[in-house]
């Protein structure tokens, strides 16, 4: 029975592709297989300086980039196939998230670019594949983002408790799922992992601060701590989503007023993540009793430690308790999303994006 479905899913760290192959119940799952397929160096280094170009939209490195990180995603979904010993004529639909290049929602012209293309994907697994989801919630008036909400929803909520999920990538996010019958909000609070990949990057040290031990090491700068939590963004009300096209090493230059010790500015970003993440959630929903994290940054035991003494009345732990290993929640809401496209039914929250009304989302690309 073809009741399968792969989701593909990048992030910000711009370090491969999350495959999974899912089989989706009455607010469960059946979690068939999973696959990582890391991008070749050559390309997440051209990806990565894509990113910082001032017109973007119009370089003639994206059509390139585009064909390349479709391969990757079409390749990733073979390879995810082909481990778990299933036939594609099983797989109902592929949804692809793509690469992020730049998220713009609020500019004079809203847009969000993804790239990978999804012809190429469809043609070389003989699957339909649905892409470019956030266009439709943005030519609704919407951020176009977060999405997963909808997905966290729909597996996560639960009657009489408020839960509160969170997703730390590259920019961190929150999903608060109320236990009564108000409606799910959820928006990105800031710089997740971003910031700290950048700056142990630009030291020459790792690609990223494994476990955190490095910003554990250090000591949290206050007037620096404090110089940063005044970006209007962090005041700003939700609806609201950003990138790294705000939150970068460019955003934190200008803060950096004095001679600074390397690991203490470390240190100081992982609180900034810590505290704006906790804030948003004291805000928004007080009452939270159970936090659930995702995403890369629940690996890195100094910032875990660091939410869980913000939010020290809260239960704080990894998605898995719930039932979800962390590094695949994204992968598996893109496949869910597809599940909802192909079903002609809305994957949008307007509580969450702003939008004016629930939309199907993303375009179809036949497989031929």
């Amino acid at each position: 029975m073809t009741d399968l479905y792969i989701g593909l899913m990048s992030g910000t760290s711009m370090d491969g592709v999350d495959a999974a192959l899912v089989r989706f119940g009455d607010h469960e799952i059946d979690l068939i297989a999973t696959h990582q397929h890391d991008y070749p160096g050559a390309l997440r280094h051209a990806l990565v300086a894509a990113r910082s170009l001032p017109d973007l939209r119009r370089s003639d490195q994206v059509p390139d980039l585009h064909r390349l990180v479709g391969e990757c995603f079409r390749d990733a979904a073979i390879e995810l196939l082909d481990s778990a010993g299933v036939d594609a004529s099983t797989v109902l639909a592929i949804g692809s998230h793509g690469q992020t290049l730049r998220h713009a929602p609020d500019a004079s012209e809203p847009y969000s670019l993804q790239i990978g293309d999804p012809d190429l994907i469809a043609a070389g697994t003989g699957i339909a594949t649905i892409a470019d989801f956030r266009r439709a919630d943005i030519a609704l008036g919407g951020q176009g983002a977060p999405l997963a909400p909808a997905f966290h929803e729909w597996l996560f909520r639960r009657e009489g408790a408020t839960r509160v999920v969170v997703n730390i990538g590259g920019i961190a996010n929150i999903t608060v799922l109320f236990g009564d019958d108000r409606p799910t909000i959820g928006f990105d609070t800031g710089p997740g992992n971003t910031l700290l990949d950048a700056w142990i990057s630009a030291q020459g040290i790792a690609a990223f601060d494994a476990g955190g031990d490095w910003s554990a090491a250090g000591r949290v700068i206050d007037e620096l701590l404090q110089r940063l939590l005044a970006d209007a963004y962090f005041q700003e009300p939700a609806p609201k989503s950003t990138g790294f096209e705000h939150f970068n090493l460019d955003w934190l230059a200008p803060a950096l007023t004095d001679v600074y010790d390397a690991t203490d500015i470390q240190s100081t970003l992982c609180q900034l993540t810590a505290q704006t993440v906790a804030s948003a959630i004291l805000e928004a929903a007080p009452e939270t009793t159970e936090v659930l994290v995702c995403g890369g940054g629940v690996h890195n035991a100094d910032l875990m430690a660091r939410l869980g003494s913000a939010l020290e009345n809260m239960a704080v732990e990894s998605t898995a308790a719930a039932g979800l290993d962390p590094d695949l929640v994204e992968a598996v809401a893109f496949a869910w999303l597809a599940m909802r496209t192909s079903g002609e039914l809305p994957g949008n929250l307007p509580s969450v994006t702003g939008a004016s009304e629930p939309a199907v989302l993303g375009s179809l690309h036949p497989a031929g």
